[in-house]
């Protein structure tokens, strides 16, 4: 049996159809007939080689919706015909320290969707079931692929950095991952503000659930939100003042990373000193991480905003992401 997909056969090409013959299904796999699949910034980078970790043919593609068509014989949690979604790791060693700790994503080990097997452009995919999940009944199949990538990326570092409810957070840059973290922020009970180079969206990131709008190129805004904020979640992937956003913290603010800028990150240590601020970063989450968020989502009503295209025009989907025209996410349907 082949396998129908679309991949990138060298950097930066557009992609082409492809067809691979699967290895026979592991103890722990399924196959999943792939439904959705969004697209990431980060499969630009991996079909470009910005990272140096791709190879080719690639068949990119890690938010994946779909249902599970066959499955290994020490599966016993997933069935045939179930829902399920896949996001950026499909794999780790579940044995070693982090794995035995709840803390799957920082295995040494770890496999990634789309960089160490072929991804979710395509026909269906297998993956080690312990990494697919489940979806709640009210949350789409047509929204709900980003949520396993980037809705994860912005809800874990919330969590893991102790953000509750009276505290003020702010969002910088409003985009596939911002428009997450607005929603996530205001659902925690936050107070939010959201930062954003064109303030044309200002109306949207009210909607999405800041409470106040900050255009990031009015430096006396800037100045006025002095020691404001309790923390701040940076998803943009350009070079910004840092200095500046750290004065925007209040004495013991997080300055929290999970877009990476092109250059290193220079900050004053006096700030950090002083004021005991502090900056860190955040990969996706955990297994446990995960299932919660999931579950929040369907709870609150926490969504993509996508645009849906066929799986026919994936080319002409990722030169809209290219140039910054999804609003925010745009989801491939087979």
């Amino acid at each position: 049996m082949h396998i129908e997909c679309y991949a990138a056969y060298d950097a930066g090409k557009p992609l082409e159809k492809f067809r691979y013959e699967p290895k026979l299904l592991g103890p722990w796999e399924i196959e999943v007939e792939v439904t959705y699949c969004g697209i990431c910034h980060s499969d630009i980078h991996l079909i470009d080689d910005d990272w140096g970790i791709s190879s080719y043919p690639l068949v990119p593609g890690h938010e994946i919706i779909g249902t599970v068509t066959a499955k290994g014989k020490s599966v016993n949690v997933l069935k045939r015909s179930n829902r399920v979604g896949i996001g950026w790791q499909c794999g780790a060693c579940m044995t070693c320290e982090y794995c035995l700790s709840g803390r799957e994503n920082l295995c040494p080990k770890k496999k990634a969707t789309c960089v160490d097997q072929y991804g979710g452009f395509a026909q269906s995919v297998r993956v080690d079931s312990r990494f697919a999940f489940r979806l709640p009944e009210e949350l789409d199949s047509e929204s709900a692929g980003p949520l396993l990538c980037g809705g994860i990326t912005v809800y874990s570092p919330l969590r893991i950095y102790g953000v509750t409810a009276p505290m003020k957070v702010g969002v910088i840059g409003i985009g596939g991952l911002g428009h997450f973290a607005l929603q996530f922020a205001r659902a925690f009970g936050c107070e939010v503000t959201a930062f954003s180079s064109t303030p044309e969206k200002e109306k949207e990131a009210l909607k999405l659930g800041a409470h106040r709008f900050i255009p990031s190129k009015d430096t006396h805004a800037l100045r006025k939100a002095k020691n404001s904020l309790d923390f701040i979640i940076s998803t943009v992937f350009v070079d910004l003042d840092w200095e500046r956003y750290l004065t925007i913290l209040k004495p013991g603010g997080k300055l929290c990373f999970v877009g990476a800028p092109e250059n290193p990150i220079l900050v004053p240590a006096h700030q950090l000193i002083v004021s005991q601020k502090s900056v860190c970063g955040s990969n996706t989450g955990s297994l446990h991480m995960i299932r919660e968020m999931l579950d929040f989502s369907a709870r609150h009503g926490i969504t993509a905003q996508t645009e849906i295209m066929p799986m026919s025009d994936v080319n002409k989907a990722i030169q809209k992401v290219r140039d910054n025209k999804a609003r925010y996410r745009i989801v491939l349907k087979n």
